[in-house]
């Protein structure tokens, strides 16, 4: 059994849904999503020959060599991540379906078939599409969305308690418990994102936000709050402090990703749960964060922390400081299905995000699973061969990237 050619395919939904194929002389083959990046199909290209006439059974030893070539025979870093987080996928669905037995299966077994999924709503309003250096774009199903809702709308103001609210009863009553919103889309975006503090009066702001979101839901749902590596440590721990008596699920990447001390210093502050890890890589990245135990909670993106397998190893050295993990994931179904593959055979697995209620043919991508995916906030699961789904092609081209070529 060998590899013959490996080709992309890319969607413009509200990311750049980034499809990677490897298909085997066997007439068999296997599809991964990665994580968006600029140049991300450039890379596969460039990467592809290391695999082109190697046997798929060895995904281990093939993940490495890619790391190795993408390195420069030093440390792997930035986007070669996503891209090769995506090959690995595909190389998994590949062998999945030769030998008929699902990922999970070939990971170790379950823990549980059904995995529970958080929705992520971002603020009184979700619909957004962005290109790979995260510009707003707005392609034609943009639009069309846009437009449909303007008329139903009574919102003036998305970014209002009131509107934050809606926006939670409409996850609740989609069967969500679980929800995340991004506490800092309230300011929009400042002169100098870089060195910008917050006032007295923003931090109120977002303290009004997250008092009407937990009066709004009542105490049984769960809310987490996400920051997007946007404060300083000051700041930050103005923030954790004064969302204290709201018992939120946790505060998300409230600090720089790098920022390892700072982080270890405001979970020692507060009594909120910190949590980080979408922008960190391999088991290397998350170690420091671990030792030091400077979270509570590690969230590592399946699609870009260098594959499934080292997904769970990642996990499972979480595991050692007692440490759960809740991915981040905000990619199409298929790959959301490739992460629960490997969250249900974590023993430490809290919750995985979904971030596509505003996509509204993100259920259409996939078949072979019951529609809609997402049912009462859980995910059954595919007990199939590889992933247990396949990507819809005629859906998939008909939202394709244009200049991006569709497995060809």
């Amino acid at each position: 059994m060998k590899i013959v050619a490996v080709k992309t395919a890319v969607v413009e939904a509200n990311y750049d849904y980034t499809y990677v194929r490897v298909y085997a002389d066997s007439e068999e083959y296997g599809t991964g999503e990665c994580f968006f990046a600029p140049g991300l199909t450039a890379i596969i290209r460039e990467l592809a020959p290391l695999l082109v006439g190697k046997d798929p059974r060895h995904v281990d030893r093939l993940t490495r060599e890619l790391r190795r070539a993408a390195s420069g025979a030093g440390a792997v870093a930035g986007y070669a991540h996503n891209a090769i987080s995506g090959m690995e996928t595909a190389l998994w669905d590949l062998v999945g379906k030769h030998f008929q037995v699902p990922v999970w299966q070939l990971l170790g077994g379950q823990f549980r078939d059904r995995i529970r999924v958080y929705a992520d709503c971002h603020a009184g309003e979700g619909l957004e599409s962005y290109g790979p250096a995260l510009l707003p774009r707005e392609p034609a199903w943009f639009r069309q969305e846009q437009a449909k809702r303007k008329q139903t709308s009574d919102l003036a103001d998305p970014l209002s308690p009131a509107a934050f609210a809606t926006r939670a009863r409409q996850a609740v009553a989609r069967g969500f418990d679980f929800l995340k919103f991004d506490l800092d889309a309230i300011h929009g975006q400042p002169t100098d994102i870089l060195t910008r503090p917050l006032t007295h009066t923003e931090i109120e702001q977002m303290t009004e936000i997250v008092s009407v979101l937990r009066q709004t839901v009542g105490p049984d749902i769960e809310i987490a709050l996400d920051c997007h590596w946007r404060y300083n440590l000051t700041d930050a721990l103005k923030i954790a402090r004064a969302l204290e008596p709201f018992k939120v699920a946790w505060l998300e990447d409230a600090l720089p990703p790098e920022s390892v001390d700072g982080f270890r210093v405001l979970r020692e502050s507060t009594t909120v749960p910190i949590c980080t890890g979408e922008n960190l890589y391999l088991r290397e990245g998350f170690k420091p964060l671990l030792e030091q135990y400077a979270v509570n909670i590690i969230s590592p993106d399946f699609q870009k922390a260098g594959g499934l397998l080292e997904a769970k190893r990642i996990a499972d050295l979480a595991g050692l400081y007692e440490i759960p993990v809740a991915p981040h994931n905000i990619s199409s179904p298929l790959g959301t299905i490739a992460s629960c593959q490997v969250c249900s055979t974590l023993a430490n697995f809290m919750v995985l995000e979904f971030h596509g209620q505003d996509v509204p043919f993100w259920d259409d991508l996939v078949t072979g699973v019951p529609k809609p995916l997402i049912q009462k906030g859980q995910i059954q699961v595919p007990a199939g061969p590889g992933l247990g789904v396949e990507l819809n092609e005629a859906v998939a081209k008909e939202y394709a990237k244009a200049g991006e070529p569709f497995f060809t």
